[in-house]
């Protein structure tokens, strides 16, 4: 495997693309958290270094230098999710682990201002793909709320299998949160992710997304019926 065409790369799918997390995103970054702060809160990891609401720019740029130090070492994949060129979101292949296992983590978010576009399993699709067939990884997890339904089907619906819930697993909004550990592996998707993904959606359906940096980004689910039915209804008109 040659890490210099595995990492950097930037990967695109109509006007859906991942480039490279780099230093001058901060502001980018800063203020679209700080714009959706009420709409990632309940579903992100506690991240003191990188606050949901408007701050400096300097907290932003340090973490944006320890990701891409961790992308250099070849332990993560961070991405800026762009949409029309414009920046929308952030998606990270995270917590890569070589050697026997070759597995990794995906997490995701996107402004709520661009959610229900299809945008988020798009992204989601594109850096799974990286990582099986270029990457060489074989197993991509995701976590995810059993409240945010709108995320749960995203992952659902790209194929990923549900493994059962991991008692609570992060801290988010003030607890600690259960999630349930979504697995997909490489040979489920033979075809690939993204060609799946295309396939499915049926003529005149909307396409749905979902969001996070390391569960699952979006509004409240609702709270009745079985929490973790991905067939259940949706929450709201803003969904992720």
């Amino acid at each position: 495997m040659n890490r210099r065409q595995v990492w950097p790369v930037t990967l695109q799918e109509g006007p859906v693309v991942l480039r490279p997390l780099r230093l001058r995103d901060a502001a980018a970054l800063r203020d679209t958290r700080a714009r959706n702060a009420d709409w990632l809160r309940p579903w992100e990891p506690t991240h003191p270094e990188m606050p949901l609401r408007a701050n400096g720019i300097a907290p932003y740029v340090t973490m944006i230098r320890s990701i891409r130090r961790e992308a250099r070492q070849g332990l993560s994949m961070p991405w800026s999710v762009l949409y029309e060129g414009r920046f929308v979101g952030q998606l990270t292949v995270g917590a890569i682990t070589w050697g026997s296992a070759r597995s990794a983590q995906v997490g995701y978010w996107i402004d709520s201002a661009y959610a229900g576009r299809g945008i988020t399993p798009t992204a989601v699709a594109l850096a799974v793909d990286h990582s099986f067939s270029a990457a060489g990884l074989h197993r991509i997890e995701a976590s995810v709320r059993p409240e945010n339904r709108a995320s749960r089907r995203v992952v659902t619906k790209l194929g990923f299998r549900d493994e059962g819930v991991r008692r609570r697993q992060l801290h988010i909004d003030g607890d600690w949160r259960d999630h349930i550990c979504y697995a997909i592996t490489a040979e489920e998707v033979p075809e690939g992710m993204l060609r799946r993904w295309r396939g499915g959606r049926s003529p005149g359906m909307p396409p749905e997304s979902g969001s996070d940096p390391g569960s699952a980004s979006g509004p409240q689910g609702s709270r009745g019926g079985d929490p973790r039915d991905p067939a259940g209804p949706f929450p709201g008109p803003n969904r992720p």
